[in-house]
């Protein structure tokens, strides 16, 4: 089937939680990585706006019951066993490595908050998540068989055959890619990619969050064509600068006067500088950025709107941390992601 029609039939599996300690805990103090507000004693502080009156603004950390799943496994989920998981590495590698959970387990583990969005997310949409994610860094991981210069793309391969490809350069920039064993303080489920996955901050999921991940090969773009690549579907895939309106939905009913309008936006690795609202064909105006969010996470935003009786356009827009605002530009999902505005048309009475 083809990526619509596979997402068509996706749509609208949320997955619980499930306890599991890797190999019964880490070897390794769990370290603070890129997170938000880190403290003493691996504490995270995780900003939360608070419940609007006429809707919610969504949470800064997605529960996992609500965490969006797009993967080519829907109806035939791989169930994998600890201890017989491995992970071959190899190609332009100085040394073919097999790694076990257990030497997973060895290295120093870390936790990120990493937003995660899906390229077929539509503006506005909900195929995009923001967790808490638990395991190693990649890098970490790949230094012990040693990346040869020649390699541009790493090749990820899941248990049931899906194929990924990562730019090696975001592996290895500096930024938080990991080998996740754990979601917000759980576990991986086997929807989630127990026991392994990937998570890249700033790139789109299908070249970046390979699930039930048995073998890693270090390669070139020329050499390997990944599963969403052979149809159609961009190489690389950076998240794109995005926003949208939590509150008001469209159908809301709306009393004249104080509205609270709210959302989320997100400017990957760069982060969110600022985000506007416009009203009908009023000006922009700026919104309250909710502290706290990072260039690898959403942030939440909220403002209030004296809002007369009649029918009105709510619109918002983000912009990023080097100034660069939220493309204007109407653009269908295929094959890069999704551009434009998101609004809602609300009536007040």
């Amino acid at each position: 089937m083809d990526r619509r029609q596979f997402l068509t039939q996706a749509l609208g599996v949320a997955v619980g939680g499930v306890v599991w300690s890797a190999c019964g805990g880490s070897k390794q103090p769990l370290q603070s990585g890129n997170t938000v507000g880190s403290l003493a004693n691996n504490t995270l502080v995780i900003p939360d706006a608070p419940v609007a009156a006429a809707g919610e603004i969504a949470p800064f950390i997605t529960p996992q019951s609500k965490f969006f799943r797009i993967d080519t496994a829907i109806g035939s989920t791989p169930q994998l066993k600890v201890a017989e998981w491995k992970l071959r590495i190899h190609g332009l590698v100085d040394n073919e490595i097999t790694l076990t959970m257990k030497d997973i387990s060895a290295l120093p583990q870390v936790e990120n908050v990493i937003t995660l969005g899906c390229v077929s997310n539509e503006i506005g949409g909900d195929l995009i998540g923001n967790a808490r994610w638990g395991g190693v860094l990649l890098a970490d991981v790949l230094k012990l068989a040693g990346v040869q210069k020649a390699a541009t793309q790493l090749a990820s391969t899941s248990s049931d055959g899906w194929t990924c490809g990562t730019p090696v350069d975001a592996v290895l920039d500096g930024r938080p890619a990991m080998l996740a064993t754990s979601m917000n303080g759980e576990t991986l489920t086997a929807e989630h990619g127990f026991p392994i996955r990937m998570i890249v901050p700033g790139l789109f999921g299908y070249v970046s969050a390979t699930k039930w991940l048995t073998d890693l090969e270090l390669t070139t773009w020329e050499d390997f064509e990944p599963y969403w690549l052979k149809r159609g579907w961009s190489a690389e895939g950076p998240m794109l600068a995005s926003s949208r309106i939590d509150t008001p939905r469209v159908g809301d009913d709306i009393a004249a006067g104080e509205v609270p309008i709210g959302g989320l936006a997100w400017a990957p690795r760069s982060g969110v500088a600022k985000v506007e609202v416009q009203i009908d064909e009023e000006p922009w105006r700026a919104a309250e950025v909710v502290p706290g969010g990072t260039g690898d996470t959403w942030a939440q935003w909220r403002t209030k709107w004296n809002a007369p009786a009649g029918d009105h356009r709510i619109a918002v827009r983000v912009t990023d941390a080097d100034g660069v605002v939220q493309d204007e530009q109407v653009r269908p999902v295929a094959p890069s992601g999704a551009t434009g505005y998101h609004f809602v048309k609300v009536t007040v009475v």
